[in-house]
């Protein structure tokens, strides 16, 4: 296991998105002076657009070599290629079509109106990922430089929810998910051992909303229970919440790291 989670606290999530930002502009960056390129996971959500937007309005995203950027996604609802309830799809509106990207190192996961049901298009998003690690990776996916992940009022990341059975999932590193307790019910997600295989896990945090679900996952609950505490990085594990969210934290969690 990563050493101890990372915590920043920000003021609000305005604040939290735009410092989440620019911390990813130089990971990014530093990735791509050290070895040529980066390698990203995204995520979804209120708080993954939001990181989104705030990287596409700052002046700094421009000493990404965009070029040199490979993009995964940490799960996706399972509907059809431009419904505007995908992540890939709010992703493009957010940031992507704004920026030179190479097509070739975008990597959306399937939709639902292509050739694959729900099992097959995670093992097929499976396949790429494993096509893409090299000699150099933990195994069957590359080693991400950061992979980001919302945490859900009930613990949830990616589409891992508590309890089911994708949560539990300890050999496949992509499954398809049936039944979710949020719509849709059918979905794709990285399991917890490809989440595990990243440098830096980044957990994004904003609103009263999240504030149990912060305290829960940082207070030893297990993976199962609390999915968010079983997603950690090699290297770096990251919380990034804003003071709303941080607000039922332990004190024994503080002071938090410094911005």
């Amino acid at each position: 296991m990563s050493a101890a989670p990372q915590l920043v606290v920000h003021r609000d999530k305005e604040l939290m998105a735009q410092a989440a930002a620019a911390r990813l502009i130089t990971k990014i960056v530093d990735a791509q002076s050290a070895r040529g390129s980066a390698s990203v996971v995204l995520t979804g959500g209120r708080n993954g657009n939001g990181l989104l937007a705030a990287l596409a309005a700052a002046p700094a995203r421009d000493a990404i070599d965009w070029g040199r950027l490979d993009l995964w996604w940490g799960d996706e609802r399972f509907l059809p290629d431009g419904d505007p309830e995908r992540n890939y799809t709010q992703a493009r509106e957010a940031l992507l079509d704004s920026v030179p990207l190479d097509p070739r190192r975008v990597h959306p996961m399937p939709a639902s109106d292509g050739p694959f049901e729900a099992d097959a298009a995670a093992e097929a998003y499976a396949a790429e990922l494993a096509n893409a690690a090299g000699p150099e990776d933990h195994g069957e996916v590359p080693t991400f430089d950061v992979l980001m992940l919302g945490v859900g009022p009930d613990t949830h990341v990616a589409s891992l929810f508590p309890e089911l059975p994708a949560v539990r999932e300890t050999e496949r590193m992509v499954v398809g998910v049936h039944g979710a307790p949020k719509p849709p019910p059918t979905r794709i997600t990285l399991t917890l051992p490809a989440i595990r295989s990243a440098r830096e896990v980044w957990l994004l945090a904003a609103g009263e909303d999240k504030a149990n679900a912060a305290a829960i996952a940082l207070s030893g609950a297990g993976e199962v229970q609390a999915p968010a505490a079983g997603a950690y990085g090699r290297s770096r594990t990251l919380w990034l919440l804003d003071a709303a969210a941080a607000s039922q934290l332990p004190s024994s969690l503080y002071p938090p790291a410094i911005a």
